[in-house]
């Protein structure tokens, strides 16, 4: 029996066709659903248009795919969980597209995630996961058994451009303003990582799977093949990665062998997220997964 997943973020759809456990087709295009509107709590009418033309796309896909209307999964993230028309949104897309989508709490996607990452890789140590959304960031701190704590901040990449991002390059002021941001609303991630000591990063997907792709073009001259879902980053790697990225304005981001235009801006502020969670949390050893919250809603579907 095919099924279809869908992942409905704040800057990307994602859609996913498989078979059991057989991944059968992917794809992921941009609808920047919280463009516009996310800082003021409503998914705008142009995002409300963006979300319809990716979904009507994709109900072809699926159609295509053979797979019936039913056995379609449709999850919404952190926009959409936030947006005060959010019932005018779902009903306009299962009107326009027969999908019927299902809004998940921060606490059900951060598990979702961890489930998915636990499908790339074993997990033998206290670590922790980071997943950077456009809208939310979820941490797991957890290992193969168990997840010790986790929790979903609404501080995604598409907020922390709305409030910071206001020159490209972006500012030294606006990092040390984003460092003291991240200082007082990730809190409870400190008092947690405080308790559970995790000292290895695992970034689940979005800006981390770019990271590795520059990583690759630059050592390799090309990107990774496409069944590699879980990598060793080292960090002086992230920090190459970091100085390439921080001082450049957006065309010269795109010339960076590895870039995608998905990513090219958003990529600023999740990096300046990434360097502050390594230097203020004592992590010592970087991981990287391909698969997130899709593929948790696949392991999800087969259990």
């Amino acid at each position: 029996m095919r099924t279809a997943i869908i992942d409905l973020g704040t800057n990307t759809f994602h859609l996913m066709i498989v078979e059991g456990s057989e991944i059968l087709f992917k794809t992921s295009i941009p609808a920047k659903i919280g463009m516009g509107g996310i800082s003021k709590g409503v998914i705008s009418e142009e995002g409300i248009q963006r979300a319809l033309g990716v979904l009507r796309s994709f109900r072809e896909i699926i159609d295509t795919q053979s797979v019936s209307i039913e056995k379609v999964f449709a999850t919404g993230t952190s926009a959409i969980r936030n947006a005060g028309n959010q019932e005018v949104f779902i009903q306009r897309v299962l009107d326009e597209t027969g999908i019927k989508i299902q809004v998940i709490s921060g606490e059900e996607e951060a598990e979702l995630i961890s489930l998915g990452v636990k499908q790339a890789m074993k997990i033998p140590e206290t670590s922790m996961i980071m997943d950077i959304g456009g809208g939310s960031v979820e941490f797991i701190i957890c290992n193969d058994e168990k997840i010790f704590w986790k929790q979903s901040f609404e501080i995604g990449g598409q907020r922390l451009m709305d409030k910071f991002m206001k020159s490209d390059p972006i500012s030294m002021r606006s990092v040390q303003m984003m460092d003291d941001f991240f200082r007082e609303n990730l809190l409870p991630l400190a008092n947690a990582c405080h308790q559970y000591a995790p000292k290895v990063l695992i970034g689940s997907s979005g800006s981390f799977d770019t990271l590795i792709d520059m990583q690759y073009m630059k050592e390799n001259g090309q990107l990774p093949a496409s069944d590699e879902i879980a990598f060793e980053y080292s960090l002086p790697a992230f920090y190459w990665a970091y100085d390439e990225l921080i001082f450049k304005n957006h065309p010269e981001r795109m010339q960076i062998p590895g870039m995608i235009e998905l990513r090219v801006d958003m990529i600023v502020v999740a990096i300046c997220m990434i360097r502050f969670i390594i230097q203020t949390l004592d992590i010592q050893r970087i991981r990287v997964s391909s698969y997130a919250l899709k593929e948790g809603v696949m392991a999800k579907i087969l259990s």
